[in-house]
Parts: C-alpha cells; sequence; structure tokens
C-alpha cells in the first residue's frame, strides 16, 4: 500500500501552520513544534528539507524563524509532499533517478503504475496551502493522525 510518512504530513502542517502566520513574519520553529505537536528535533530536520527546496527562507537572530517564501496558493500539496519525501513514485521504476529499466519497452504492468502516479500526482496538484490554510485557524493536527 502507497502511504505518505510521517515526514510528508508533518511537513503540509508546518507549511500550513506559516501560511497561517502573519504575512512577512518570521515563524520560530518551536512555536511551530508547539502548535503542531511535532518534536522539535523531527520539525529541524523537516524544516531543512523546505528549506532546500526553496519553500522556505530563514531569519537568524532573536526575532527570526522562518517565512514562506510565495504566496500560499503558489504552493501545491504535491510539491510539499514530495519536497519532504524525497519521491512518490508508487513503484522504482517511476523514480526521476531510476536506472531505465530493461524491461520497460514490454511491460504489461507500467501503463498501470503510471496512470497511478499521474491520478496521485492530478489529485495532490489539485489543493493549495490557501485551500488548507483557509480553514479553522485554530486548527492544531488531526485528531486521526499518528505521531
Amino acid at each position: 500500500m502507497m502511504r505518505v510518512s510521517t515526514k510528508g504530513r508533518y511537513a503540509l502542517r508546518m507549511m500550513i501552520d506559516l501560511a497561517r502566520t502573519e504575512e512577512g513574519l518570521p515563524v520560530a520553529l518551536r512555536d511551530i513544534a508547539h502548535r503542531q505537536q511535532i518534536p522539535i528535533k523531527y520539525t529541524e530536520n523537516i524544516m531543512a528539507l523546505l528549506l532546500r527546496a526553496g519553500m522556505v527562507q530563514s531569519t537568524r537572530g532573536k526575532s527570526g524563524g522562518y517565512r514562506l517564501l510565495k504566496e500560499p496558493r503558489e504552493y501545491v500539496v504535491y510539491d510539499i509532499i514530495a519536497a519532504a519525501e524525497g519521491n512518490l513514485a508508487p513503484v522504482q521504476c517511476l523514480d526521476k533517478n531510476a536506472p531505465e529499466c530493461p524491461m520497460q519497452h514490454k511491460c504489461a504492468t507500467l501503463p498501470i503504475w503510471q496512470g497511478l502516479d499521474e491520478a496521485v500526482r492530478s489529485y495532490l496538484s489539485r489543493y493549495t496551502l490557501e485551500d488548507l490554510s483557509g480553514q479553522d485557524k485554530e486548527a492544531g493536527p488531526c485528531q486521526g493522525e499518528s505521531k
């Protein structure tokens, strides 16, 4: 079964948290960790991935923290999860960095995996941070989501 890991789910929650803050103001990582009930060490690791992906900007200093680089409407869920997960392809042969499969031209299952990959990409690309952050501003972590 294909699953988005905790890292991907937490990355999305952290980005929603940033989208809900006053525009342009940096947010301390400990505040995000506290509100989202994510261990601080895990938040640091995920934020490093988001920073590397060019999704957030960090500001050092006493009033430093993290902020979005673009408007919430410009971030799609697929890109956020992919930044954290590294790869969302349902099978290894569809991974961008995978070597070309010698069975590719005669693989009867390849169209199924390509279709699944496109369906996931298409579905997750329909939603933006603006869509998700417009919900209840006080919402914390999902009750059904396990840590």
